[in-house]
């Protein structure tokens, strides 16, 4: 089971993904304008982004407690879920849902105990997706299953989006198309990878224009479909 994965994002005309060195400035709430109107049951997002977004410092270091590796959902309820990529569980929450939406950390069976009982007291939600690494279609299997996502936007960053692009994985793009410029290095971009998957090519062979919708101070909305090739790797991960 495949939820269709909606890549949604937001980026000056060179294709980078940081408001703040944009010149000129400001991008209002393009994004969540959109994000609205396509109306996912889920949206996802990786281990950096999600960073943004906690509260917490840490959870204690150990625990007597043994937890076995499988999903420990505590809502099942929810109009949209917010999933966040956190393989190796970095991230300190501090809160169970973002803007009301309750959180879904995906994890992979390394994770320490110790975490999953910070998880827990905490009423975050999670899922296992892999030993070691995070295997992206059992993830979205597991979000169709379990929480019944047929709808999912994919909102980076661009490592993440990268992934799941050079897995043949996204159906839609949906790139909200700012008019500003940052002009130099060291922002990210709408797909990005690490060094070491630099020569590896998204299996896509075609983007269809769907829509052109202009908004707001010279900003475009643009929807593509995207095809992917049959010849699609066996199994995708994220670290």
């Amino acid at each position: 089971m495949k939820p269709d994965v909606i890549c949604l994002m937001a980026s000056s005309v060179d294709g980078r993904t940081w408001p703040s060195r944009w010149r000129p400035k400001g991008s209002g709430d393009l994004f969540e304008q959109v994000h609205d109107k396509l109306g996912g049951d889920a949206w996802l997002i990786g281990r950096v982004t999600g960073q943004e977004f906690a509260k917490g410092k840490s959870y204690p270091a150990t625990t007597t407690e043994r937890f076995p590796r499988e999903h420990w959902i505590s809502r099942r309820d929810a109009k949209v879920y917010g999933v966040v990529l956190d393989g190796h569980g970095k991230i300190c929450w501090g809160r169970s849902d973002i803007g009301g939406d309750p959180i879904v950390v995906v994890l992979t069976e390394a994770v320490s105990d110790a975490h999953l009982a910070g998880l827990r007291s905490e009423g975050v939600s999670y899922i296992f997706a892999g030993e070691t690494k995070l295997d992206l279609p059992r993830v979205l299997d597991i979000l169709a299953r379990e929480f019944g996502v047929k709808r999912l936007l994919l909102e980076g960053g661009g490592h993440v989006n990268g992934t799941f692009l050079r897995a043949g994985l996204i159906d839609e793009l949906n790139l909200v198309l700012c008019p500003a410029i940052d002009g130099a290095k060291g922002a990210p971009m709408v797909f990005d990878s690490p060094e070491d998957e630099s020569d590896q090519r998204a299996p896509l062979t075609a983007m269809t224009l769907e829509s052109t919708t202009a908004l707001e101070g010279g900003a475009l909305w643009l929807r593509y479909k995207l095809a992917n090739g049959a010849d699609l790797p066996a199994q995708a991960s994220h670290g």
